[in-house]
């Protein structure tokens, strides 16, 4: 039986062990708390779209124009309309190598020129919730809290260079990349005797005034952070414009962006880019606990049903998905879909009962390959590092201030595998030492089997 007093004194904790097969009880404390999710959040957000979208789903960006193409010139705008695809651009799908493809492929329909503009069409998704209003102020603006739009790029993240002196000092803004000259930081990071980066960007979607905070090490003479793109649907225009000069393909216009529905002179489709499968973008959210990835898979949710894609219609998509699936779906506050929002709440008899359903599924191979594994792989590499349950869990975690949570499936042998929950909010002691008494406790569990 799980103790609370092992990991808290004034916390709450809740624990559901379950037989994924016969769908016996191992444990049970208090499984019905509706307690913080942190970034297990991901699990419902990725078995939701594979349930509903298909881990064969690709997102699609369309290159369109209001003109026409006459003697190898586009004589009107070139629109880059993004449906929401998270890896444009992103470090982990190819990074920017893509712009000289669609150079390529914007010349094999002849243009040479273009008489407008290229304009990101940003539309797709909801303007009004690029930042959620759920997240802490603290986290907007760093690379975990970036805004998430119809037309994400380059992970929708920046490089931000800072001076290294003398600890102490300031550290002073000392350039980016991608460099944008519209930019303005105002660093109050301090230089310190240590090697951690503790330095934050603050900011918010389409506003350019950033905030350093924070320590980071000093004596290194520069040290860079990440932050978030103020608006990558505009960089993205402008290094896509940058690109076609390169690649002798001039364009008389400014770069720009549109947040609004098409609307007036109807478009013509020049081409098509597919995403990678939703099946690799769901690996890359899970083992790496990508928020933007989680974000842009949630928000999808509601354009499978044609409603905009705000973070309200997307949490009505996913509670009718599970519910019509007789999945115990209650009680869950869900915010966000990606964790950060600290207002989430889901007990584990939820996440256990969406587990037990997911091995039936026929997407059980997809999403089980995409949860780290314990003592190996993702942000579970340390956990349960050279114990009996090295390489037997596969679990998604969660981990913010004072809270620490896992869920996912144990596999004890080829029959015997457990789909388990364990939150601990509030634990008495540090993080470190509260994942060390899930740890022992795990392990106590399973050596009785």
């Amino acid at each position: 039986m799980f103790e609370a007093s092992a990991v808290t004194c004034n916390s709450n904790v809740g624990v559901l062990v379950v037989d994924v097969k016969t769908g016996k009880t191992i444990d049970s404390y208090r499984a019905g708390n509706m307690l913080p999710t942190a970034s297990t959040m991901k699990v419902i957000s990725t078995c939701t779209a594979l349930e509903l979208l298909g881990a064969d789903y690709r997102w699609s960006t369309y290159f369109e124009t209001d003109g026409e193409i006459v003697d190898n010139t586009l004589v009107g705008n070139l629109y880059v309309r993004g449906t929401g695809d998270p890896t444009l651009g992103s470090s982990r799908f190819g990074g920017i190598a893509v712009l000289a493809e669609w150079a390529e492929r914007l010349k094999e329909q002849g243009i040479r020129s273009i008489q407008g503009r290229v304009i990101a069409d940003m539309s797709a998704f909801h303007p009004g919730d690029a930042m959620n209003e759920g997240w802490a102020f603290g986290d907007m603006g760093n690379y975990y809290g970036m805004g998430i739009f119809g037309l994400n790029w380059r992970d929708n993240t920046m490089r931000i260079t800072l001076s290294s002196g003398e600890v102490a000092e300031t550290a002073e803004y000392l350039g980016s990349e991608p460099y944008d000259p519209r930019l303005h930081f105002t660093s109050y990071a301090i230089c310190v005797a240590n090697d951690e980066d503790n330095g934050y960007a603050h900011g918010v979607a389409f506003n350019y005034e950033r905030t350093i905070t924070g320590e980071i090490p000093a004596g290194q003479g520069t040290f860079s952070i990440n932050g978030d793109l103020p608006n990558p649907g505009l960089t993205l225009a402008e290094e896509l414009t940058t690109e076609l000069g390169n690649k002798g393909i001039s364009v008389a216009g400014a770069p720009d962006f549109t947040l609004s529905l098409p609307s007036g002179k109807p478009r013509k489709l020049i081409f098509e880019h597919k995403s990678p499968a939703l099946s690799e973008v769901v690996r890359e959210t899970n083992i790496h606990s990508d928020n933007l990835y989680a974000e842009s898979i949630f928000r999808t949710l509601a354009l499978r049903d044609g409603r905009s894609a705000s973070t309200d219609e997307s949490r009505d998509v996913v509670e009718r998905c599970w519910t019509s699936r007789g999945v115990n779906f209650s009680p869950i506050i869900q915010v966000d879909g990606c964790g950060l929002a600290p207002q989430n709440g889901v007990s584990p008899a939820t996440f256990v009962s969406l587990l037990r359903y997911m091995y039936k599924s026929p997407n059980y191979g997809v999403f089980r390959e995409s949860l780290p594994v314990s003592g190996q792989s993702g942000t579970i590499s340390s956990f349960l590092r050279g114990t009996a349950l090295d390489g037997k869990v596969h679990a998604k975690s969660g981990t913010i201030a004072h809270l620490r949570s896992y869920c996912g499936y144990i596999e004890l042998d080829k029959n015997t595998v457990w789909a388990f929950s364990i939150v601990v909010n509030n634990g008495n002691g540090s993080s470190l030492a509260v994942r060390k008494e899930m740890e022992r406790y795990l392990l106590k569990l399973t050596e009785k089997k």
